[in-house]
């Protein structure tokens, strides 16, 4: 009997061994004896530490947010005149127009050259009105035209041959006199659909209208509201820098316009 009543302890640390739960493992007591009391919540007093440097961390970065100014207003710096800069002159701007008009690829508007300057578009515009009458009087080989309601530098019509010869290229191709009259029943006319076209000239342009598309000459303007709901078609802003046009007002008669396009 003695000897039963020394098991019974070692079977029940055994069966309480084998039931314990899987995270006591790490809580395990080392053999050689418990652990100090104060060893123990070593970790947890570590915890408060780190939250102490995250927290820190933290009001550096949104300090640091808040001194440094966000992309926006970069951007509204970049676009805003600054009110303390000096006023140019009006050379200087006449300068900065003329440089700016002489590298874009394509006629380029007063609003878009005040933008770039820093100054209103009415400023601008008597610039290079100022600009274009020094040209003239000049008589130079190049001018400042007014093209698709934007400014370009342009050599002479009178000087193309020369310019041709110096490039060594040649003069673009003609466009046959379907193309011819198509475009121009186009320009006089549109919006205008194909239809409306046909009347007009009294054959089929559905190749003219083609070729004229693929030059980017013309461009669709819509659908009309009528039965079948046609394309219409009109005239693109390649046509008017093609023909050099400040705008539709500036059309020449039909037979100027045929003379133009031939010339």
């Amino acid at each position: 009997m003695p000897e039963q009543e020394t098991e019974q302890p070692e079977e029940l640390e055994q069966t309480l061994d084998e039931t314990s739960h899987p995270f006591d493992a790490e809580l395990k007591v080392p053999e050689d004896g418990p652990a100090d009391e104060e060893d123990v919540p070593a970790e947890a007093e570590d915890e408060p530490a780190a939250e102490d440097e995250d927290s820190e961390a933290g009001e550096e970065e949104a300090k640091f947010e808040e001194e440094e100014p966000g992309q926006a207003e970069f951007e509204q710096a970049d676009s805003e005149p600054d009110p303390d800069a000096p006023a140019r002159s009006t050379a200087e701007v006449m300068a900065i127009a003329e440089a700016i008009i002489f590298v874009s690829d394509e006629p380029i508007t007063s609003k878009a050259l005040g933008d770039i300057v820093g100054e209103d578009k009415e400023t601008i515009q008597a610039a290079v009105e100022e600009l274009q009458r020094e040209y003239e009087e000049r008589g130079g080989g190049l001018q400042i035209r007014e093209i698709a309601g934007g400014w370009q530098i342009a050599t002479r019509t009178q000087y193309h041959e020369e310019v041709r010869k110096f490039l060594k290229t040649r003069p673009s191709a003609k466009l046959s006199l379907a193309a011819l009259e198509t475009l121009a029943v186009i320009a006089y006319k549109q919006p205008v659909t194909v239809p409306e076209i046909l009347e007009i000239r009294g054959v089929q342009s559905a190749s003219a209208i083609k070729t004229l598309l693929e030059k980017r000459l013309i461009v669709t303007k819509g659908h009309k509201e009528t039965v079948g709901r046609p394309m219409m078609y009109g005239t693109s802003k390649d046509f008017l820098i093609q023909f050099g046009l400040k705008d539709l007002t500036d059309l020449p008669s039909i037979e100027d316009f045929e003379d133009l396009v031939n010339s």
